[in-house]
């Protein structure tokens, strides 16, 4: 399999990289840093040949950006909208009491503009009354999807009875919270929530099957218990139980899926009517993109190349600085330092300079001078190294 071509950095497709497996064929890449990469052939599954809906909205993609907490704010959503391919977007978790405060700080979250549509509004409480005001606020204000979070495993939201903690009611009182939801808003509600508490309250399908009883458009469903946290891995036995319990709404996988073959194997084994993607798509804004190129062809394209990983890198930036100014802006950045430095393989030394960031002009000079350099020897744009996302490790009980 050796060619001229490889050391130019191309996608080389050769006649022997159809290898039947199971009667599956596996479209083989070949890059310069890395060994082969086998793409999985797409699933076929039924319903994918019409759009996905959540009630009566459409969307554009089964691929959808999952809230991460500090991250999926407006200028994330807006910079990963411009790539392609993302179905729906969702706002990081807002405190339905502090929307209804007028809470300076719940207003940034909700910040969102014309562009950043269809637009999910997640909000949190253990007060239906505080949820249902909260939802009509936000309807008002925009929102295409209501999105209750009974996901979150941190103790801040769940001593409060939100989050993980919903999951552990079950003689009737969540399940008349989410209706008393439904009820005061028109536009589509959905749950993002996890399997359970722990592994001895597995209350998911009978939440999915309860919601959809009540008006509930759509589950998203992440692969872990609160007790877990991001401890352990993502089990698709329980999504696959939560797809099962439900007749007619879609139900939306999530949990550990970073490359093409982690979105094979969750929809093959679950069986799941799309996936939200989270760390993902921080590693690989183009993931969206590539997932539906992948589903319509067999094959997902590239991650971007090095200069449109660069300009991405600015893009982000600059729109942190239009949201919130030049300091807040640069405090953000600095938790992405390493994600972005990963994908770029920049090295530690510009790692340490961008986790220590204070003026725009030093993010500038950065870029320039790696524009000026281009990509290391070992870069590949179908390099399938993940990005050094960071969240809390191991069991979440005393978080």
């Amino acid at each position: 399999m050796k060619d001229e071509r490889k050391a130019k950095g191309q996608v080389i497709l050769h006649p022997s990289s159809f290898i039947l497996v199971t009667g599956c064929p596996i479209v083989s890449f070949v890059t310069s840093a890395s060994a082969t990469i086998d793409i999985p052939p797409p699933p076929v599954l039924p319903g994918w040949d019409r759009p996905l809906r959540f009630g009566n909205v459409e969307l554009a993609s089964r691929f959808n950006l999952a809230p991460l907490a500090g991250y999926t704010n407006l200028p994330l959503r807006l910079s990963v909208r411009e790539i392609g391919g993302v179905g729906l977007c969702t706002t990081d978790l807002v405190n339905s009491r502090a929307i209804l405060q007028g809470s300076v700080r719940t207003m940034e979250l909700l910040a969102t503009s014309p562009e950043d549509r269809p637009l999910a509004v997640q909000i949190y409480g253990g007060s239906a009354d505080d949820l249902a005001a909260g939802a009509k606020w936000v309807e008002e204000y925009g929102a295409t999807v209501i999105d209750i979070n009974m996901g979150c495993p941190v103790r801040k939201v769940v001593r409060g009875g939100g989050g993980s903690a919903m999951m552990c009611d079950t003689t009737g009182a969540t399940v008349d919270l989410v209706a008393r939801v439904v009820s005061a808003v028109r536009v589509p509600v959905t749950v993002k929530m996890r399997l359970g508490w722990d592994a001895d309250n597995l209350t998911a399908p009978y939440f999915a099957r309860e919601f959809e009883r009540v008006g509930v458009a759509a589950v998203t469903i992440h692969g872990r218990t609160r007790e877990q946290g991001f401890s352990g891995s993502v089990s698709l036995d329980g999504i696959r139980a939560v797809v099962e319990a439900v007749e007619r709404i879609p139900v939306i996988g999530n949990g550990d899926v970073r490359s093409i073959r982690d979105a094979e194997r969750m929809l093959r084994m679950t069986g799941c009517a799309g996936i939200a993607i989270g760390r993902g798509a921080l590693a690989n804004p183009w993931f969206f993109r590539q997932l539906n190129d992948w589903m319509a062809t067999g094959r997902p394209g590239s991650r971007g190349t090095y200069g449109e990983r660069l300009d991405f890198m600015l893009t982000h930036f600059r729109r942190l600085i239009e949201w919130r100014g030049e300091w807040p802006a640069c405090i953000q950045y600095r938790k992405m330092a390493a994600w972005y430095c990963k994908a770029l393989r920049a090295g530690k030394a510009i790692q340490q300079v961008l986790v220590l960031l204070d003026k725009p002009q030093t993010l500038y000079d950065i870029v320039a001078r790696l524009r000026d350099q281009g990509p290391p020897a070992e870069w590949h744009e179908l390099d399938a190294a993940d990005a050094n996302i960071h969240v809390p490790s191991g069991p979440i009980a005393h978080w």
